[in-house]
Order: structure tokens, then C-alpha cells, then sequence
């Protein structure tokens, strides 16, 4: 689990093709790595992946054809500068939000536009995780935790500050460029809710959670 706060840039240094995938070498940058241990997470451009070497610099990772085929590694190439974060610790402060580092799709970035010292970003919505993008939601782009601010039928807005471009591999981004997104996971779970409670007999329906209620809370409209 993490964060979706970038704790440091990194770099592909090498992309090693198997028959079952790849192994990619990654440079840490600044990411501190003296308390990494065999078999730890660390996101990449918000991908989950396990730690199977590592040095005081840099650390290996196995990539599954799946995830080739099915994220921004589809794409990247050695050099390609990427976002990093560790695992997220129990005493962890919690600065973004529940972040899986399972990628739900790739998104481009339709428009962007400078606004004051920030940069609004328009990316394209798939219409299958529309239902989980809600104006003032919480998103992750390439690992980083953003805030929706506003929404169409087919398109999102989220709202860059200075910070955020320093810190994160966004300073890179342009009309076209290809994003990994994950949904709030929390949207997930009370669709799941939900969609069970719908197809379940009455006698099993106890949980007292209707749409109602999560509307009354807020959390749905």
C-alpha cells in the first residue's frame, strides 16, 4: 500500500526482455534506501513492483507481460525518468491518499493550460472508470496523488502546482504523453458493496449500507 506522495525521481537504467517478461534495473536517485530489504514494494509511476536486488543506488525489479502490456511500461525505454515510493509504513504520515499501485489503465493528456502558477491538466476518462471519478475525488497519476476538480463525460481536470511539478516527473508531461491512473480504492470497495448487496437475497442484506445512506454521507451523488 502507499501513499501517492513521490518521495524521489528515478531512472531506467537497464530493461532486461525474458521469455516471462523483464527485469528492469532502477536508478533511486535521492530515495533512501538504507532500510530496503529483499522482497519490499516500491511504486513506479504508481506500478507496484517487488524488490529482488538492490544497492545503496539503485534496485531490481520483475516486470510480468501483463503489466508490459497493460501499463506505461508498454512504452518506457532505459533512461525514462520515472516516480518512486516506498511502501507506506504504519506510522506513516498520511499525506495522499489509499493507493494500491495497481494501475486500472493508461490515459492521455488531452490539453493542458497554465493558470496563475499552476498548470490545469485535461486527461481523457475511460467510460468504464467513470462511476469512480468524482469532482473533488481523489486520483493517482503515475503514482502521484491528485485531486479531480472537475469532470465531463469523457474527460477530467486536475490542477498542478509548483511543488508537485519539482518533485514528480510531471515537468515532463505534454498534449499526448500516456499516464498511468489508478482509481480511489475506496470507490471500489463500496461499488462492491453495493453491486453484491444488489444481487443477494433479502435475508442476506445486513449490512445497512444502501445508496441512500452513502449519498446522505456524501459519498456519492
Amino acid at each position: 500500500m502507499f501513499t501517492g506522495i513521490i518521495e524521489a525521481i528515478g531512472t531506467i537504467q537497464a530493461i532486461n526482455i525474458t521469455g516471462q517478461g523483464a527485469r528492469l534495473v532502477i536508478s533511486t536517485g535521492t530515495l533512501d534506501m538504507s532500510d530496503v530489504k529483499l522482497g519490499d514494494s516500491i511504486a513506479n509511476n504508481g506500478i507496484c513492483l517487488t524488490v529482488v536486488a538492490f544497492d545503496s543506488s539503485s534496485f531490481s525489479a520483475d516486470v510480468s507481460n501483463e503489466t508490459l502490456t497493460r501499463t506505461g511500461f508498454v512504452n518506457y525505454k532505459i533512461g525514462q525518468k520515472i516516480n518512486l515510493e516506498k511502501a507506506m509504513l504504519p506510522t506513516t504520515r498520511f499525506g495522499g491518499h489509499m493507493v494500491s499501485g495497481h494501475v486500472d489503465a493508461m490515459v492521455a493528456i488531452s490539453s493542458m493550460e497554465h493558470n496563475g502558477n499552476s498548470i490545469e491538466y485535461w486527461l481523457d476518462m475511460p467510460s468504464d472508470l467513470a462511476p469512480y471519478i468524482a469532482e473533488k475525488g481523489s486520483i493517482t497519476i503515475d503514482g502521484t496523488s491528485l485531486t479531480v476538480n472537475s469532470i465531463t463525460a469523457d474527460k477530467f481536470r486536475i490542477t498542478i502546482v509548483p511543488h508537485t511539478t519539482e518533485q514528480t516527473i510531471i515537468a515532463h508531461y505534454q498534449v499526448g504523453t500516456q499516464v498511468n491512473l489508478e482509481v480511489d480504492l475506496i470507490a471500489r470497495y463500496i461499488e462492491r458493496l453495493l453491486t453484491r448487496q444488489e444481487h443477494s437475497s433479502p435475508e442476506s442484506k445486513s449490512s445497512g449500507v444502501t445508496h441512500e445512506l452513502l449519498a446522505r454521507s456524501g459519498y456519492i451523488k
